[in-house]
């Protein structure tokens, strides 16, 4: 791209980014909310003893820091606008404070003192030695001795406790580090740092973690010690928690569920955990707490699979076959495990019970623990430390059994967030309105809005967003709060998209839609809306695949092809307004290289067989939801 074309798209970014709703501005900001730093004791396990909430802030806000493993300076090729360092509750900062020698001990009894040497001493030579991923992986769940039944109370999920006593008082030192770390770099109107954790429940390695963050301050935080899951592993119980230490302390919460797609099918199930059936009340319960979940990271994508959506030519995308347990069981995707079957769902259940207890927004974030949240395929530095250079990448069984290597992980994801200012406060309430969306890294602009009242002046207006608030409702937003009165009519999306201005152009934008006919069969479609190029739609509604300009040779891509903006007002062809349905966008660019094929080139080796030498970058909007009058 010439330098003068790659001005105009700048400013064109700078414009589009702003929106008025009701004169205000309504800024897009990009950041992570789930990156963890030494104070997690499986990134301290695996090599990150140095990288800490400091060295997080000051990554996200594009400061040069020193890399934990290797020991390079690295930096961020572009700032985030917010983090979330979200370190595990469970033994928060404790591996880290044994190994400095600066953990609170509590008298066990010369027989519980001598246990505890002697572990601290293996652990300490495990992690000196580089054997600390072994040491995280003895303690990993088993696989489960009934599969299907509630996996807390399967005798499998039994996992070692007590080793170090009673470790609160070194957790509560730790967890005031980092909110005191979260208080410093937050800046308003600049940089936003919250305070969060991640809840880490894993029985027999089915993945039902939650990351948990507030928008209050530090006052509050202190008030309390973060919720594990080594106090319950039930996200039922994580929910009580929340409300009784919001009506304890005046603390505000949002919990995510992440890495739905190894949950083996629990984290959207039909049922509770408990294996009760989901009711009113547990659906409005969930939406309280869980407005937003997080579909794209770095272990893989979770919006939907192959064998979920057999008709989606794009649904094997960053797909991720391995749980996180010690004796690795052979992947087996479910519907409940995947966020676009989730939502169809969700429908299906809200037509039983009248409450939708999968109305989520989508985001993307990293699950780093670097302690550096890097997305970007070419300054990607893997998920654990010591998967930071393409030599070490090659060491396999990272978390677990079977071959893992920094190959399998994906440079992903970023969370997108329309807000009317760059504080927590406004971060927070768009999280809960849930105008956010998720991208697999790319910094490419969406919006879309649903309404009746769109026309092609509409689309091409500078007052598009505007216009988009006025007659209709943003991502996340229901279009019963604007039905029409000619239900006849059938509903329309107006779409907007803009390349990332240091990235790739843009391949297509795709409308999807779910939704549940009246005898509760659950149904969906792919709708493509906008592409680049003179490619024509076929009789089955296809369009031939863009160009791939990646050279394999060098890892260098050009765009020669797609298209710098996109834009398309869809209405529904398939519309009827007796039945519930969702509509989400997915923008995806045209191919460029994957993190795996730079390490090839610069190994000269193959590329890796864990991942395409080239991947479609992509972005997804939250849905907008369709309910019918009663």
């Amino acid at each position: 791209m010439t330098i003068f074309r790659r001005a105009v798209i700048g400013l064109l970014w700078i414009g589009l980014t702003q929106a008025t709703i009701a004169g205000e501005s309504n800024k897009l900001l990009f950041g992570d909310t789930h990156l963890h730093t030494s104070y997690s004791f499986d990134a301290y396990l695996n090599k990150n003893q140095t990288a800490d909430p400091d060295t997080a802030y000051r990554w996200a806000r594009g400061l040069p820091v020193i890399h934990p493993f290797n020991r390079a300076r690295v930096r961020i090729g572009t700032p985030l606008d917010f983090l979330v360092v979200s370190d595990h509750a469970e033994l928060m900062g404790v591996i880290r404070a044994i190994n400095q020698g600066s953990a609170d001990q509590q008298d066990l009894g010369w027989w519980g003192n001598l246990k505890r040497w002697f572990a601290v001493t293996l652990l300490n030579r495990a992690i000196e030695g580089g054997e600390g991923a072994g040491v995280f992986n003895s303690i990993l769940p088993k696989s489960p001795d009934n599969p299907g039944g509630d996996p807390v109370a399967d005798t499998a999920n039994v996992l070692p406790t007590g080793t170090f006593g009673d470790t609160l008082a070194t957790e509560t030192t730790a967890w005031h580090e980092i909110v005191e770390a979260a208080e410093r770099h937050n800046k308003p109107g600049q940089f936003t740092s919250f305070i969060g954790w991640e809840w880490s429940s894993i029985p027999t390695g089915a993945n039902l973690h939650r990351i948990v963050f507030t928008p209050d301050s530090g006052d509050k935080a202190k008030q309390f010690v973060p919720f594990g899951s080594d106090q319950s592993q039930y996200p039922e119980d994580l929910w009580q928690w929340l409300e009784d230490t919001r009506d304890r302390t005046g603390a505000r919460f949002v919990a995510m569920p992440h890495n739905s797609n190894i949950s083996k099918g629990y984290m959207y199930a039909e049922t509770s955990l408990k294996g009760a059936p989901i009711t009113a009340e547990y659906a409005r319960r969930r939406m309280v707490w869980e407005p937003v979940s997080e579909i794209t990271q770095i272990k893989g994508d979770s919006e939907t699979h192959p064998v979920v959506s057999p008709d989606d030519e794009f649904a094997d995308f960053e797909t991720y076959r391995h749980y996180i347990q010690q004796d690795r069981q052979t992947y087996a995707p479910t519907p409940a495990d995947y966020a676009r079957s989730a939502l169809r769902l969700g429908l299906a259940l809200e037509q039983k019970t009248g409450v939708n207890p999968y109305q989520f927004g989508m985001i993307g974030s990293t699950d780093s623990h670097s302690g550096l949240s890097s997305a970007e395929e070419d300054n990607f530095w893997g998920k654990f430390a010591r998967d930071s250079t393409p030599q070490t990448k090659r060491s396999s069984d990272k978390i677990g059994g079977g071959e893992v290597t920094g190959w399998s992980m994906s440079a992903s994801g970023l969370a997108a967030v329309w807000a009317g200012d760059n504080t927590r406060e406004e971060i927070f309430a768009a999280f809960q309105r849930k105008e956010v969306y998720a991208t697999t890294g790319t910094r490419m602009q969406v919006q879309v809005f649903g309404g009746w009242d769109f026309d092609q002046s509409t689309l091409e207006s500078v007052d598009f967003a505007a216009l988009g608030y006025r007659q209709g409702v943003p991502m996340g937003g229901n279009l019963s709060a604007v039905l029409d009165t000619a239900l006849e009519r059938a509903p329309q999306m107006m779409i907007r998209a803009l390349k990332d201005p240091n990235d790739a152009n843009l391949d297509r934008i795709q409308m999807i839609k779910g939704w549940v006919d009246k005898a509760g069969a659950q149904h969906e479609r792919v709708y493509n809306v906008a592409w680049s190029g003179d490619r024509e739609l076929d009789a089955n509604g296809k369009i031939a695949a863009v160009t791939n300009t990646v050279d394999l040779n060098d890892a260098s891509y050009t765009n020669n092809v797609g298209a710098e903006q996109l834009s398309g007002l869809w209405t529904d062809p398939d519309f009827d307004p007796q039945q519930r349905a969702f509509y989400y966008v997915r923008v995806l660019q045209i191919p460029t290289p994957r993190h795996s094929l730079y390490d090839a080139v610069s190994l000269q080796t193959e590329p890796p067989a864990e991942g395409p030498p080239t991947i479609q970058e992509r972005a997804y909007t939250s849905p907008i939801w369709y309910t019918p009058r009663d």
